[in-house]
């Protein structure tokens, strides 16, 4: 008879456990526990062929080691299924004859999808990847993705992706633009788990810009790069005649270019962020540095620098001391992360702060201070990538702002549960 999943699941997932496509995709928002059907759907397969291997992918290691495998270990061990979990090869073994090993993978260097096959395959959010690395990435997959284990009557291989929708790219572009034979989508909005905190889709509203809340609230599908990087910026609505006060601490955002430094300062008044002055087209880092003593430090300001991580490398200017040690040598607190941000997640902390999905704005800009962040805030594009463009001019203030309000005010995912009891699905 082998093994029955008594498992709680959405009508959503439901849907997706049933069906029989060979390359279905859960297309989610936030909170309708996609990876939760990623390891339902392959729990399922396993125990279907045990003699398999189950393919399991995610966009980077960090999510294989923090939520995957825990949540599959968390699975077997819920069906009293001995295993061993290799981090070396990323394998989990199973030591019962009725279920199949897992191997796991990431998307973020398709040429290393090599060297094994699988029976079954489930894709965990392949649309955050860029379009043509996630295309390459999900041939490369596909190509795997041929067993032909033991004792299994009727062999079925089957690809499974589970996302959020990132704007129109490669989800859009396989399962709806151009649909072939043997792709079907599930769409789950995140009011379909009925498990939720009750304030989780206020949660995100508030955390959100209203561009995203239809992409992660409804699992749309709706175009986030186009126009101008922050849509919603107005500078009358934005706008506040803040001036700094006497000894008021300064926060400051900085981005490092050869002649282009620029820096945004910042006020931090009721949790609101507000761009009070600017420095603008400075040549290196040692002048940036002396600007903001013979402005602020001088007269009293503590100075707080959100920098560009990339000014760990060598400065600006070719000196041998990085951009980070000149700043903290003028007597500047520095907060610098390992690395950059997402450029994705930067822009939309910032959006966030201008807008956000309950209609408040949080940003705060003296217009008459800072004209070229306001400026750069009205007009910045997407290039044809879909990424912000950098060829014309607009970028430095953003970035440099970027850093800090990221780094204060990131954009954050409240923690969901998954449920709707839908009892005995296996089998």
């Amino acid at each position: 008879m082998g093994r029955v999943l008594d498992v709680t699941m959405t009508e959503p997932q439901a849907r997706f456990f049933q069906l029989d496509a060979k390359y279905p995709l859960f297309c989610g928002g936030f909170g309708t526990g996609k990876t939760e059907a990623l390891t339902l759907c392959a729990t399922r397969d396993a125990l279907q062929a045990p003699s398999a291997m189950i393919a399991l992918y995610e966009p980077t290691y960090d999510l294989v080691r923090l939520i995957l495998a825990p949540r599959m270990e968390e699975r077997l061990t819920d069906l009293g299924i001995r295993y061993r979990y290799n981090k070396t090869e990323n394998i989990i073994y199973t030591s019962s004859g009725s279920c199949a090993d897992f191997v796991m993978r990431t998307l973020d260097n398709p040429a290393r999808i090599i060297g094994y096959e699988s029976y079954r395959a489930h894709v965990d959010e392949i649309d955050t990847l860029k379009q043509d690395q996630a295309t390459l990435a999900w041939r490369k997959i596909i190509a795997r993705n041929r067993q032909r284990p033991r004792g299994v009557n009727n062999p079925f291989n089957r690809v499974s992706a589970y996302t959020t929708p990132e704007g129109f790219r490669f989800a859009y572009e396989t399962w709806v633009k151009n649909k072939k034979a043997g792709y079907e989508m599930v769409q789950a909005p995140t009011r379909t788990n009925p498990f939720l905190p009750a304030d989780y889709i206020e949660t995100l509203r508030a955390s959100y810009p209203p561009q995203l809340i239809e992409a992660y609230l409804e699992g749309r599908f709706v175009n986030l790069a186009s126009g101008t990087v922050y849509p919603d910026f107005d500078r009358k609505l934005n706008h506040s005649p803040t001036q700094i006060l006497p000894g008021e601490p300064l926060q400051v955002g900085m981005d490092f270019n050869v002649n282009k430094m620029a820096a945004v300062v910042f006020v931090v008044r009721d949790d609101q962020p507000h761009a009070v002055a600017e420095l603008v087209k400075v040549r290196d880092t040692p002048t940036m540095a002396r600007l903001l003593n013979e402005r602020f430090k001088e007269h009293g300001h503590s100075v707080t620098v959100y920098p560009d991580a990339a000014g760990q490398n060598t400065s600006s200017k070719g000196a041998s001391v990085s951009d980070l040690t000149i700043l903290q040598g003028a007597g500047f607190t520095v907060r610098a992360p390992s690395h950059n941000p997402r450029v994705k997640d930067r822009v939309n902390s910032v959006n966030a702060l201008v807008l956000n999905g309950l209609g408040e704005r949080r940003l705060r800009v003296n217009t008459d201070a800072c004209h070229e962040f306001t400026a750069s805030l009205e007009q910045q594009p997407y290039d044809d990538h879909g990424e912000p463009d950098k060829t014309t001019g607009h970028d430095h203030t953003n970035d440099a702002a970027g850093y800090f309000l990221h780094n204060r005010w990131p954009v954050t995912k409240p923690v969901a549960t998954h449920a709707a009891h839908v009892p005995h699905v296996g089998r």
